[in-house]
């Protein structure tokens, strides 16, 4: 049922009824792709900046050798600021990618980038300045330039898209900035990066490139656009970390923010959440960006271990919920459907209960899925989400031991409980576990033809009911044969 925690205390122990100082008792931790391990000298960040669509995010990619920030021909596709990890000659450094810079521009988004390019800025050991070639030496230019002799920092001026020796032999003019260092490169084909990498670690604090271990817990937030994701990751950091406006699509690239909390045991909990962009029909997507971005985040779909869906109170559940849902459904990860801005409706003894009969009609694939009604606003239900996610993600992992699998067979397998598809009556001669990251079950029968829906649902209810698997999809199969004698 619907976890409205007002009207039903039965589960508060999961969730809180109201809690608006949630920060209180979360500590942030903002981190890059890679996390630090202890005793380990903090890895210096690379900053790239320049105004729009120079190539920053394509310079970003090649860096740190993966497609994680969009790119395209149209300017403003990067909006947050983006880490990924960069290793060069057993050296690592983390490199951050910013939106197109334009100062003074006092519109929303421009206003919003200029304020994340700020803060990848104070934080960064090295700036990469970056410019193209073919367009010269611009106004915007200088005025950058301008602005970054004001910050005390080394600043390496990457002269982007020098595809041929004519064209990198213009790259020159932009000595006139008063930097030493000028790199004529070519983000999209690589040519001349090994020049600027050798130079970046000559300038930075030696760290070793480590292979780290990571232990938390990948948690892609997703829904249509402007549901309120970025705002409940700002919640939950207690920071501006992810660009919020009522612009929908306001977020196009996947941003990740790690941040450790404790259940109530003491046990520390680890989250790497993944802010996606909005997805929409890629029918109905005709900016490029939006198209991209609806790969990206499927992308990012898969890099998950639990995904939160996030559902507008207010417009209520869409066709378009149901389709995006079902990439998590599909991709066998486990999920949890967060009705978002349950402050901002009007409500009765029944409202909950109508909310959750639209959504669970809409998404009937969906019927292991908690719900839970909050606010990314005041913080509504947030406190105990990162426990959920927790017990979701262990829930993945869960392998049933032999001993209990076997008990469970005794008492609801051995006899036949349903029949095949033609009607005729089904022996399960064993079941098994064949993996988890869903867990899989593989039965063995004395038919090759199909289960009948029916008992794959007995199956499915009775491993539920024996063994939880929280918010997390069962897969069934099965095989017709004899088990092999030991």
């Amino acid at each position: 049922m619907l976890q409205d925690f007002e009207t039903r205390p039965p589960v508060s122990q999961f969730v809180s009824q109201q809690d608006n100082s949630i920060m209180d008792q979360i500590a942030p931790e903002v981190s890059g792709s890679e996390v630090e391990a202890e005793n380990q000298p903090a890895v210096p960040i690379v900053a790239i900046i320049g105004r729009p669509n120079v190539g920053k995010s394509t310079l970003f990619n090649r860096l740190i050798g993966s497609r994680r920030s969009i790119v395209g021909d149209l300017p403003g596709i990067t909006r947050d600021r983006i880490y990924g990890q960069a290793e060069w000659q057993n050296r690592a450094f983390r490199v951050v990618d910013t939106g197109g810079i334009v100062p003074d521009d006092e519109a929303i988004i421009p206003a919003n980038i200029f304020k994340q390019a700020q803060a990848a800025i104070e934080e960064a050991s090295l700036l990469l300045f970056v410019v193209d070639v073919r367009d010269g030496v611009t106004s915007l230019d200088e005025e950058l330039a301008k602005m970054m002799r004001t910050l005390h920092k080394p600043v390496f001026i990457v002269a982007n898209k020098s595809d041929s020796t004519q064209v990198g032999e213009q790259a020159m003019e932009f000595h006139k900035f008063g930097y030493d260092e000028v790199f004529p490169v070519s983000a999209e084909h690589g040519a001349g990066l090994g020049d600027l990498l050798d130079a970046i670690i000559e300038l930075l604090p030696t760290v070793e490139a480590r292979v780290e271990k990571r232990d938390e817990i990948n948690v892609a937030i997703i829904g249509r656009p402007n549901v309120g994701k970025s705002s409940l990751i700002n919640k939950l950091l207690g920071q501006d970390r992810v660009i919020v406006s009522p612009i929908p699509g306001t977020t196009r690239d996947a941003v990740d923010s790690v941040f450790e909390t404790k259940d109530e045991a003491g046990n520390a909990i680890k989250l790497r959440l993944i802010d996606t962009a909005g997805i929409r029909r890629k029918g109905k997507t005709y900016e490029m960006a939006e198209k991209m971005s609806v790969v990206m985040a499927r992308k990012h779909i898969e890099r998950a271990d639990v995904v939160l869906m996030v559902i507008d109170a207010i417009e209520g559940v869409t066709a378009i919920d149901a389709h995006i849902a079902g990439y998590a459904h599909e991709s066998g990860r486990s999920l949890i459907v967060l009705v978002n801005k349950w402050d901002a409706i009007e409500k009765d003894t029944n409202t909950v209960y109508r909310q959750e009969e639209k959504i669970r009609e809409a998404m009937k694939f969906l019927d292991y899925a908690p719900i839970i009604t909050i606010s990314a606003l005041t913080g509504q239900r947030l406190l105990k989400l990162p426990e959920l996610v927790a017990k979701a993600n262990a829930a993945r992992n869960f392998r049933i031991p032999t001993g209990q699998l076997n008990q469970f067979y005794d008492e609801y397998l051995e006899q036949p409980k349903g029949v095949s598809s033609a009607k005729r009556p089904l022996k399960v001669k064993y079941i098994t576990q064949a993996g988890i990251r869903p867990p899989t079950f593989v039965l063995f029968t004395n038919s090759a033809k199909p289960l009948h829906f029916s008992y794959e649902r007995y199956l499915i209810n009775r491993l539920r009911e024996s063994f939880d698997f929280f918010a997390t999809p069962i897969r069934i199969k099965q095989k017709g044969g004899q088990r092999k004698s030991k």
